[in-house]
């Protein structure tokens, strides 16, 4: 072994060890010192200027309260600030109250999670062969289109109407055909966890929010409810604002419920992580209550009972994220039931996200652990020059990069919704953005002759994606004009050949524009 090789294998035991005395202290009642505590304060209110909307924010480890902190405004006209009885819209992390009482009622016998979920909603996916359980909708493996797509496809900006759950199902009935067969594939889908609250109100014959706030009393959470009438929510409500230049707030007046829609406020939801750490007196079983946070009869896939499992710097933790608007809220709760961080907001401004995991570094000095992920390629490659790379890259999912030479001679990445940014080259097949030179990429070909671009950064895992060939020889590109509708949804396409490879698109009237990046691919 050289030297070298020897000075690499001494870190890498340096770090597994100082790794294992991190996951050492991830058990247990944790302890904050001052100096984390400023760091928390910190954290907190860093995207939170004077005289705006801000943040609610906990730590509990071990049943036990160790970090609470309010900052910013529940309502700027009256000046009003964040306290305790502040209520925050957590969106999607309300999932994981719908998934505890399907798991309730299957607890009792009235369901069981196997069932077809045809057996209590006959009239969506009539001539759907393949079974779809309640499980899959429970795990987003059903192949069900998210309702928000749909709404875009038909030209609908949803949060501008006031839809129920009825609206919803009446789209889902309209519905076909599925993604993909039921439990072969993972695909998150909000209309998932709308079905399932159906499925409660017809097995329970009562409305979702009327048994999900019996729930809510059996669990000490009186300030906590899902809300199918945006007229009669109850305050104090921590209103929510976008900044443009200057802080607007605007109508909500959504009432779909059982994906989120549901309001809550801090205090409700330490109660609620204080009962998962195995404190307080729910009158539910403990059983069922431990059930919802595990994942169960999912092979390769990472969700259940509306929460992720995956891994922060080598530590196990589930967690979730809630988005609607300009609220936003996060949870995370580390293996074993220990700790559990929680960030709500008003703000357009923060990120819970996060400043979630930032409080995480801190509580756990991760600081000085490395990220567990690489964050650059590890060496270079066969040179490739600007004009090898040029082209469209896809990944599985048709998530594309785009790399173009400008006129002026700039090499530049286009990514679609972000504009162009400027790419220099740091190493034969390395290049990194001009202004931000942590964000890295990496071109190589595979086995079959592909260019591969994989893309590093900080706070993610590289990722990559390869370039669409196709043989365009003889293509007839004005194949493709033509008026097209969907029956599923009424949503009208209309696709025009421009220059080149580009199209012009009109979606329900609305202008895009379109780049045929395969014979069979138009993005």
């Amino acid at each position: 072994m050289t030297v070298k090789q020897k000075v690499k294998q001494m870190k890498k035991t340096l770090l597994f060890l100082l790794m294992i005395l991190v996951m050492s202290t991830a058990t247990g009642q944790v302890d904050l010192t001052e100096n984390q505590k400023e760091k928390l304060d910190s954290i907190a209110s860093q995207d939170v200027p004077n005289d705006a909307p801000g943040i609610a924010t906990a730590i509990i480890s071990d049943g036990k309260l160790i970090y609470e902190k309010y900052v910013g405004f529940e309502n700027l006209e009256g000046s009003l600030k964040i306290d305790k009885n502040s209520r925050f819209n957590i969106a999607s992390n309300g999932k994981q109250f719908t998934a505890l009482a399907i798991s309730l009622l299957e607890e009792q016998g009235r369901l069981n999670l196997q069932d077809d979920i045809k057996k209590y909603i006959p009239e969506v996916y009539k001539n759907q062969e393949d079974k779809i359980t309640i499980q899959n909708l429970l795990n987003h493996t059903s192949g069900i289109r998210d309702i928000y797509d749909l709404l875009s496809l038909k030209g609908i900006t949803w949060w501008q109407h006031t839809y129920n759950n009825q609206d919803v199902l009446d789209l889902v009935k309209a519905q076909s055909d599925l993604n993909f067969s039921p439990g072969s594939q993972y695909l998150y889908s909000n209309t998932n966890y709308i079905l399932l609250a159906e499925i409660i109100e017809r097995v329970t014959e009562k409305s979702f929010v009327q048994y999900t706030n019996e729930l809510f009393a059996k669990l000490n959470m009186t300030s906590t409810s899902f809300e199918d009438d945006h007229t009669s929510i109850q305050g104090p409500i921590a209103v929510p604002y976008f900044n443009f230049d200057t802080w607007s707030n605007y109508e909500w007046k959504w009432n779909v419920v059982g994906d989120g829609n549901i309001f809550s406020t801090l205090q409700d939801q330490i109660k609620w992580e204080k009962i998962i750490q195995g404190k307080g007196n729910p009158q539910i079983s403990r059983e069922l209550i431990n059930k919802s946070q595990q994942l169960e009869n999912v092979s390769n896939f990472r969700y259940g009972y509306g929460l992720v499992f995956d891994e922060y710097k080598n530590l196990r933790y589930r967690f979730h994220e809630g988005a609607t608007g300009a609220w936003k809220a996060t949870v995370v709760r580390f293996q074993n039931k220990d700790l559990s961080i929680i960030t709500m907001t008003n703000s357009g401004k923060t990120i819970p996200s996060m400043q979630t995991r930032q409080m995480i570094d801190v509580v756990y000095n991760l600081d000085k652990v490395s990220n567990a992920f690489l964050t650059a390629p590890e060496k270079t490659a066969d040179f490739v020059s600007e004009e090898e790379i040029v082209g469209t890259y896809l990944t599985a999912t048709n998530f594309s990069f785009e790399f173009r030479k400008t006129d002026d001679g700039k090499f530049v990445l286009h990514r679609i919704g972000r504009g162009e940014v400027e790419l220099v080259r740091e190493a034969d097949n390395i290049f990194q953005q001009k202004y931000d030179p942590a964000f890295k990429q990496e071109f190589i070909r595979n086995e079959q002759g592909e260019m591969v671009v994989t893309a590093y950064y900080t706070s993610h895992a590289p990722y990559s994606l390869a370039r669409a060939n196709s043989d365009w020889n003889d293509y007839d590109f004005k194949s493709l004009n033509g008026n097209f509708v969907n029956d599923e949804t009424g949503a009208e396409l209309i696709i025009e050949y421009d220059s080149q490879r580009n199209y012009k698109v009109l979606l329900n009237g609305q202008e895009n524009n379109g780049t045929l990046v395969t014979p069979a691919k138009l993005l």
